[in-house]
C-alpha cells in the first residue's frame, strides 16, 4: 500500500508526539508511527518521574543561565549549536506543553525540581507510571493530534528510510504482514535510543549488555539510528547512556527499580571491583558511575563501599532514597562492625579493601584526590566523606541504563548529518534518537524530558518553515 503526507514522524514518544502536533497545527498533513500496537503503548515518556529541566537547572530560566548548565554538565561537550537551541527553546517549548493541557506543577524548590508533570508519580516502589503525569501527557498528546487531523498509527514500524540523491522522500513501514510505502516531504526520527538493543550496546557501551538493568521501557531498540546510518547519516556520542546506579538485586527484584539508587551513598563513599579497588571517579556522580560500572568486564562485579555517617546523611538524600528503602525493597546489604569483617561477607580481597579506604580517607581529610588511583574530583555535588564509623556497609550494585545519550547527528535546525558533511534533506530528528546533547567523558545529562519537548517543539517550527519555502 502506498501512503503520501507532509510529513511523518517516527516513535510515538514525547519529542515525536511534540513535533507532529507541532505540524499539524501549521496545517501539514501528519502521520505518526508507532510500533506499539495498544492504547496506552509503552515508552520511555510514559515511564519518566516527571521533571522537566536543561541541566539540572529551571528550564523557565535565563537562557543563558541555562547555556552555562549545559556546558556545565557536559564539561563543554555539548554541540554549541544544539546547547544553544536547546537553552533559547526549553521555555517556550515547556509553555506550549503546557497550553496543550498537559499539567505542571512545582514539583521542589531546586532548579530541577521547579516543573513537573502532574499528577506526580507516587512515591512507593518499583514502576508507578499509568495514570500518572508523564502517562497522561503521552495520552493528551496523541489526543490533541487526532482532534487536528493528524493520523497516530499504531502497530505500524518502520523499516527503510527512502532516501534519493540525499534527499530523504518517505519510509518504508509495516503493520503486521502488510508493507507500507509512505511518501513524505519531511522525515522525523525521534523512536527514542538503542538501550534495549543488546547488540548495538555490545557494540558502543558494555563488554557485557546481557549484565545490565534494563531500567526503561524496553522499547527502544536503535530502529532510527540504524534506518538513518544505512541512508549515510552521522552518528554521535554513542558511548554514553544516562541510568543510575542500583541494587544488583534490581536485576531480579522489579521493586528495586527505578528507584531508589545508590548513587548518593556510593558517591560520597567509593565503588570498588571484585579485587576491592576503586576504578573510577565516584566524583563525577551516579550517572558516570553507572557507565563506568556498565564498561567492566563484568558489569555485576562492583560493590559500593560506605560507613555509619554516609548512610545517615547522604544515604538519606533524594526524593526516594536508599536509606531505608533498600532494606524495604529486600536488596542486599552486607554490615560489619570492620573493614575485615566486611570484605568477608561481600567477597572482596580484605587487605586491598582496606587499603583502598585508607587512602580515601587520607584524600578527604588532606584534599589531595590527584593522589587517588584512579584521581577523584573535589565535586561539592558529590562530596567525598570518610568511611570512619562503624558499622561499615557493602551494597553490591549494577548498571541502570534508562536511554543512550548518543546517536544520530543533527544540527541546530535539528537536520540530520550526513557522514560525509551537510544534511539529508528532509530528514530530521529529535529526542533520544539524537546525539550530540549530551555525555563525553564526563557522561554529562542535560535533562531527557527537557530534551525531548525542546526538540520535538523545536523540530516541528523547524520543519514548518520548511516546508513553507
Amino acid at each position: 500500500m502506498s501512503l503520501s503526507f507532509d510529513v511523518v514522524v517516527v516513535g510515538g514518544g514525547l519529542a515525536g508526539l511534540g513535533c507532529a502536533n507541532r505540524c499539524a497545527e501549521q496545517g501539514l498533513k501528519v502521520a505518526l508511527l508507532e510500533r506499539g500496537a495498544e492504547e496506552r503503548y509503552h515508552c520511555n515518556s510514559r515511564f519518566s518521574m516527571g521533571f522537566v529541566n536543561c541541566a539540572f537547572e529551571y528550564i523557565l530560566g535565563d537562557p543563558a543561565a541555562l547555556r552555562r548548565a549545559i556546558d556545565s554538565q557536559t564539561r563543554n561537550y555539548a554541540d554549541p549549536e544544539l546547547a544553544h537551541a536547546f537553552a533559547s527553546n526549553g521555555g517556550a517549548a515547556v509553555r506550549w506543553l503546557e497550553a496543550q493541557g498537559v499539567r505542571l506543577i512545582k514539583g521542589g524548590w531546586q532548579g530541577g525540581q521547579r516543573v513537573m508533570l502532574a499528577p506526580p508519580v507516587p512515591n512507593r516502589m518499583g514502576l508507578n507510571w499509568p495514570g500518572r503525569g508523564a502517562d497522561t501527557m503521552v495520552f493528551r498528546l496523541g489526543a490533541k493530534l487526532l482532534e487536528r487531523g493528524g493520523n497516530l498509527m499504531r502497530g505500524v514500524a518502520a523499516r527503510e528510510i527512502i532516501v534519493e540523491n540525499r534527499r530523504c522522500t518517505g519510509v518504508v513501514a509495516t503493520r503486521g504482514d502488510e508493507t507500507l510505502r509512505i511518501g513524505a516531504r519531511a522525515v522525523l526520527l525521534a523512536d527514542g535510543g538503542f538501550q534495549a538493543n543488546l547488540d548495538l550496546l555490545k557494540k558502543f557501551i558494555s563488554p557485557a549488555p546481557e549484565r545490565l538493568l534494563q531500567r526503561n521501557a524496553k522499547t527502544g531498540k536503535g530502529d532510527g539510528l540504524l534506518m538513518a546510518e544505512a541512508a549515510g547519516a552521522r552518528l554521535r556520542g554513542t558511548d554514553r547512556f544516562y541510568g543510575h546506579v542500583q541494587s544488583i538485586d534490581a536485576l531480579t527484584n522489579p521493586a528495586l527499580w527505578p528507584y531508589p539508587v545508590v548513587d548518593h551513598p556510593m558517591c560520597a563513599g567509593i565503588t570498588v571491583n571484585a579485587s576491592g579497588r576503586r576504578f573510577a571517579d565516584e566524583g563525577l556522580g551516579g550517572v558516570f558511575m553507572a557507565n563506568a560500572i556498565a564498561a567492566l568486564e563484568d558489569p555485576q562485579g562492583a560493590v559500593a563501599v560506605f560507613d555509619q555517617r554516609i548512610w545517615e546523611t547522604a544515604g538519606k538524600n533524594g526524593a526516594r532514597p536508599a536509606n531505608a528503602l533498600l532494606e524495604k525493597g529486600g536488596a542486599s546489604i552486607h554490615r560489619s562492625d570492620s573493614l575485615q569483617g566486611l570484605a568477608e561477607r561481600a567477597g572482596l580481597q580484605p587487605e586491598a579493601l582496606a587499603a583502598t579506604v585508607s587512602a580515601h580517607n587520607i584524600a578527604v581529610e588532606t584534599g589531595r584526590f590527584e593522589a587517588l588511583d584512579p584521581p577523584r574530583g573535589d565535586n561539592p555535588a558529590n562530596r567525598a566523606q570518610v568511611i570512619m564509623e562503624a558499622p561499615f556497609y557493602a551494597v553490591p550494585v549494577c548498571a541502570g541504563i534508562t536511554y543512550t545519550m548518543g546517536g544520530v547527528g543533527i544540527d541546530g535546525q535539528c537536520r540530520v548529518q550526513h557522514k560525509d558533511g551537510g544534511v539529508i534533506e528532509g530528514l530530521y530528528a529529535a529526542g533520544s534518537t539524537t546525539g550530540g546533547h549530551e555525555g563525553g567523558p564526563a557522561a554529562g545529562y542535560t535533562g531527557g524530558l527537557g530534551k525531548a519537548t525542546t526538540f520535538g517543539w523545536h523540530s516541528g517550527n523547524c520543519i514548518g518553515a520548511a516546508l513553507r519555502q
